[in-house]
This record gives C-alpha cells, structure tokens and sequence, in this order.
C-alpha cells in the first residue's frame, strides 16, 4: 500500500513570482496525480486479474502500472526541485536558513537531512528551518513541522520550535538549545506574505557581514564576485538535490 504524498499547503512560494512559474509548478504536481491515478487503475485491475486466474494479463496490468509510477516519481522529483530551487535561491534565503514550503512531506525529509549533513560538515552551527504553520494544510494539522523534528531526533540534534511562527531552530553541534533566537535577516528576495501566509516575526539580525544576495556596492568586481558565488551554490544545491531524489519519496 502506497503512503500518500503530502503537500504543506497551497501558498508554495516565498515571494513575488510570475504566472509562469507559478503554472509550470502547478502542471508538475497536476501531470504527477494524474500518472498517479494511471497508475493506481493498473495496479486494481492487476489484481482482479490475478484474482479471476489470469497471470499473464496481471503481469502485463502491473507493468503497465509500473511505468505509470516511474512517470509520476519522475514528475513529483522535477516538481521539488523546482519549488525547492525557486524558494532557497541565494537571493532569497540566507545561508543558514532553508525553506520547505511546497515540497511533500517525504521530499522535505529527505532534503531537510541532505541539508543538515553539508552543513555540518561545512562548519556551520546551526540551522533555520521554515516549515509553515499548517494553515493550508488538510485539517489545519501541520505535517513538515513533527517530521523535521523526528529527522532532527535520528541525527542526534537538539532543537526548539518557535510556537505559531512556522520555524525551528536545529543546533548542528549537540549544543544545548534553550530557545529560538530570532530569524536573521533575509535577503531582499525573501518576501514572506508575498507568496505564502506568514505572520512572523521581524527580522532581528543585524550583524554587518551582510547574506547571501545582498546588494553589492563598489564596482563590477563584487558583483562578478557574487555572481560565482551564486553559481557554487547553485552547484551545491544541485549535488544535495541529487542525492537526495535517489531515494524514492513513496514508500510502497
């Protein structure tokens, strides 16, 4: 029995974006259900072949079914990569801060984990995590929130989530976490409201050395600077995201 994919919400970005890109998402998760769909009715009449003593038309039903899976792992991977690419661009989030709206619950776990271990092994302490308040989601209950806490509890991780603002604090040292300190500045880029609902908290950092996609000032130099920058992360992201999509987000 397959375990359904669940999805945050309905606000999938977190900022201004086009029709365009807003459609393209939409037509991803759109073509994944219906091959989903395809895929189920295969699996049924699989079954009521087999039931009725005809091997050989199952078999034929359940591979038909299986390429009707490939085809809506495939499409649901492309999806997560876009939303996750749209929503953690350098411009857009700061570099210790990762955004999971959009993405399946088991797509959000397994980036989530891909995320925390660069990290770590890149030196940084600590990570924010914005997974939602769970308005848009079936019933009001929020999904991302428990599982990011249950994949921070497997790796060891202490952590605090800030009550009704739809982020947790993870201490990537085994540190002791007494609470949450503010969100630091985004970069301009990141426009909670503009996409997806949020009520949080202001921006509280004020620290000098600037984020990621912060405008540059003094000569073409920084800004070809920063656009390598961009490119390693971009680079970065695509090796996570990579290694990630090797797993499998339905379980069957």
């Amino acid at each position: 029995m397959a375990i359904p994919l669940e999805r945050l919400g309905d606000r999938a970005f977190n900022h201004r974006t086009s029709v365009e890109i807003e459609s393209e998402y939409d037509r991803l998760r759109a073509e994944a259900r219906a091959e989903g769909d395809k895929m189920k009715r295969y699996y049924d009449e699989a079954h009521t072949a087999y039931e009725r003593g005809d091997g050989a038309e199952a078999k034929n039903l359940s591979n038909l079914g299986k390429k009707h899976k490939a085809k809506r792992d495939a499409l649901n991977k492309q999806a997560a990569e876009f939303i996750f690419r749209e929503n953690n661009h350098t411009e857009r989030v700061a570099a210790d801060t990762i955004d999971l709206h959009g993405l399946y619950v088991e797509e959000a776990e397994d980036i989530l984990e891909a995320r925390i271990r660069d990290a770590q092994a890149r030196g940084q302490t600590h990570l924010h995590v914005i997974v939602g308040k769970g308005h848009h989601s079936a019933g009001g209950v929020r999904k991302i929130a428990p599982r990011v806490e249950q994949v921070c509890r497997e790796m060891g991780l202490n952590f605090a989530a800030e009550e009704n603002e739809g982020r947790i604090y993870v201490d990537l040292t085994g540190g002791r976490v007494d609470g949450v300190p503010g969100l630091p500045q985004q970069p301009p880029g990141y426009q909670p409201g503009a996409g997806y609902q949020s009520e949080g908290r202001p921006n509280q950092y004020q620290g000098g050395e600037g984020y990621p996609g912060q405008q540059q000032h003094g000569g073409h130099h920084q800004q070809q600077q920063q656009q390598q920058n961009n490119q390693q992360e971009d680079d970065i992201w695509g090796d996570l995201l990579g290694a990630c999509f090797k797993k499998c987000c339905v379980v069957m």
